[in-house]
């Protein structure tokens, strides 16, 4: 059924934000399309082989065939609003997925019919999660060789646990795959070549046998988990198909369950079935929780923990801020509004940099092609122009209801490269250049080393950087050399040390600086740093020790073997002393400070190298030349399968041996080796990692 875009539909019950998830090259940009075509959005169906795709329009993306940045669409569907976001699924771009996430309602997770949950399905799956997103599933490609709805479903449960229910059986099989039986209606649905919509005939024959009895395995899985539905289920043993919606999509809002969808978007079969799935499960904005935050001290006003925010056009306005990209007409702002309503022209509060600006226009998103609003209410994906200080993350309100929401979380980097211009007068132009990516992509973060001072560049991974600097050199014709990657190390405890004493004095005139602490320092089971006091006796006052913590925390960036940050460790304050008139929180900070940095000296240190879960697919007879390579990459294999006739080897390698095997395994199998890899944490690393310098250098 085709809709009007611009038909005007302002009750948020009939408002979707969702996002489509997968794993790379399982088809979630053809997915998108597809749905922007069903819904009469485009005339054209776009391809992602083409390059004629509406969310991936950046040149990069069309280059390279991948999804690179989240780009949101909107279009309309049953008198239903749908603001989609299209996100990447290679997994260096997994931070633009969390930020995403951060202000989406619902999601659809796509999945191969052939490879099932593919590792970066599985990390998406997981965020999520985090977020208490509520999903459909959709296994696409169903008229590959070798699909199989049964045992990708079977993936899904083993890999991700959730309950599937299933509510498709498919017709036909690999490139005979022509639709599928609606469970719930009990109806087929199938689509010739080049139809564009959907033909509805009875079920009949064997076909209808085996429906039968999916949909009794469906009533059964229902049953067991809804109250009401158990209860029609053992008046009548049967469900209607009313009663079985509703289930459905009390389940899926729950998360006590997942609906299951299959098609083949490349094909157009099986997208009204899930766009009619997303309208009747995934939440409006009504029924997800008011949003949380805390009130802002602004204008002489309290800071209160805990204020929420409901989906109220009525309510004080509250909007964050997902994303933010500058464009050759402006900087733009991507807002999630969660409360309230916000006309162009509007002055607001940027909780988050203190200050008011002003909402020049406010723009109706379709991917890079924008249409002006008048105003934007709660439950809407707009873009705003006119913002100079808002970031991702940054809250936006009315400036007499001030409230801070909280920001999406940020990925720490894990691989560096130093960049320098080829031209010394192009200097300032990098400096600027790195600014807007950092602005645009908080996962890059950009900083000048002070042992070289280089002007190093850290992401997420190699692909990560290398979009990054191909940005430069494209958008501001500026040439740029670029340093070996290297990744980024920590430290931790392996020994601590007891009852390390340090005594801060400092006399030269004036109010002195006397500090006096007793430090315990041990291993720590998990990441991070903990402090705790146990001081007795009110020797160091809490002001005090609150320094001390802070002085700790400034001591954490730089460890005694290669100046890596450090975690993984638990320092105790046990004692320490105070001077009448030359005690202060400065001197107690600084005495933290020094006293760890001493204590850490003194401790058995280990280097941690981060290291990444690698998946490698490639042919049966390949498998022994690619193991041999794993391990002289200091690989341990974990597993290995056979799927879909190619061989699937998982393995833990340490990141910094991952730089160039994607040219390494191509050469090896002949071109027809693929992997993709997962940073996983931290391990320790050999000695002779230890012991190699960590600087950044130029080629």
């Amino acid at each position: 059924m085709r809709n009007d875009l611009h038909t005007p539909d302002r009750h948020l019950a009939a408002v979707r934000n969702l996002g489509i998830l997968a794993h790379v090259d399982a088809g979630k940009t053809t997915v998108t399309e597809r749905i922007l075509y069903a819904t009469g959005t485009t005339h054209k169906r776009g391809e992602v082989h083409d390059g004629t795709t509406v969310t991936d329009f950046d040149p990069q993306e069309r280059d390279r065939g991948i999804t690179i940045f989240a780009a949101a669409v909107s279009c309309a569907w049953n008198g239903h609003r749908v603001n989609l976001i299209d996100t990447p699924g290679h997994v260096d771009f997994a931070d633009e997925v969390e930020r995403a996430l951060r202000v989406l309602d619902g999601a659809v997770a796509v999945f191969d019919a052939v490879a099932g949950v593919e590792p970066q399905s599985e990390s998406v799956w997981r965020q999520a999660d985090r977020h208490g997103v509520p999903r459909i599933a959709f296994v696409n490609k169903m008229d590959r060789a070798g699909a199989d709805l049964d045992t990708a479903v079977a993936s899904i449960r083993d890999r991700l646990h959730p309950v599937p229910l299933v509510v498709q059986l498919p017709i036909g099989a690999e490139d005979t795959f022509t639709g599928v039986v609606d469970l719930v209606r009990m109806r087929a649905l199938t689509w010739e070549d080049g139809a564009e919509t959907a033909v509805e005939r009875p079920v009949v024959g064997e076909l209808r046998q085996e429906a039968l009895r999916r949909r009794r395995l469906l009533e059964e899985a229902v049953a067991e988990r809804h109250p009401a539905a158990l209860e029609e289920f053992c008046d009548g043993e049967t469900l209607s198909a009313e009663t079985l919606t509703t289930a459905l999509r009390d389940l899926t809002l729950s998360g006590d369950g997942v609906v299951v969808l299959c098609g083949s978007a490349y094909r157009n079969r099986g997208i009204e079935p899930l766009l009619d799935a997303v309208v009747d499960c995934l939440p409006s904005p009504l029924d997800v929780p008011a949003v949380r935050g805390t009130r802002a001290a602004a204008h002489g006003m309290r800071e209160v923990a805990d204020e929420r925010r409901p989906a109220d056009p009525a309510a004080p306005f509250a909007a964050l801020a997902f994303k933010v990209n500058a464009t050759a007409t402006g900087r733009l702002t991507y807002l999630r509004v969660y409360s309230g309503t916000v006309e162009k022209g509007d002055t607001v509060w940027d909780a988050t940099a203190r200050r008011t600006e002003r909402i020049g226009r406010i723009l109706r998103v379709q991917a890079d092609r924008h249409a002006p609003l008048d105003r934007a209410v709660a439950g809407d994906i707009v873009a705003v122009v006119g913002l100079k200080s808002a970031r991702a993350g940054s809250t936006l309100c009315a400036p007499g209801a001030p409230i801070v929401l909280e920001p999406p979380g940020v990925a720490e980097p894990v691989v560096s490269v130093a960049v320098e211009p080829r031209r010394g007068a192009d200097a300032e132009r990098l400096v600027s250049a790195l600014a807007r990516l950092a602005e645009e992509d908080p996962s890059l973060t950009v900083r000048t080393d002070p042992e070289t001072g280089q002007t190093v560049l850290s992401g997420m991974g190699e692909l990560h950087l290398e979009v990054a600097v191909e940005k430069i050199r494209r958008t501001l014709a500026l040439e740029v050399n670029v340093g070996r990657p290297r990744v980024t190390y920590r430290e931790t405890v392996a020994r601590g040390v007891s009852g390390l004493v340090f005594r801060h004095v400092k006399q030269d005139g004036g109010a002195g600086q006397f500090a006096h602490v007793v430090l315990d320092v041990e291993p720590s089971e998990e990441d991070g740093f903990a402090f705790r006091s146990a001081v007795v006796g009110g020797r160091v006052p809490q002001e005090y020790v609150r320094a001390v913590e802070a002085g700790c925390r400034d001591a954490l960036a730089e460890g005694p073997l290669g100046g890596h940050p450090v975690t993984g460790l638990r320092v105790t304050l046990t004692d320490g002393a105070t001077h009448v008139k030359d005690s202060s929180e400065t001197a107690f900070r600084t005495a933290g400070r020094l006293g760890l940095r001493e204590a850490l000296r003194a401790c058995a240190m280990t280097l941690l190298e981060p290291v990444a879960e690698v998946t490698v697919t490639v042919p049966e007879d390949a498998v022994g030349t690619v193991l041999g390579d794993l391990a002289a990459r200091r690989g341990r294999v974990t597993g290995s399968a056979v799927r879909g006739g190619a061989a699937v080897v998982t393995a833990t390698v340490p990141l910094a041996e991952l730089f160039g095997y994607a040219t390494r395994l191509r050469s090896r199998t002949q071109g027809r080796g693929t992997f993709t890899a997962r940073p996983t944490g931290y391990a320790p690393a050999p000695a002779a990692v230890a012991s190699a310098p960590a600087t950044v250098g130029m080629p």
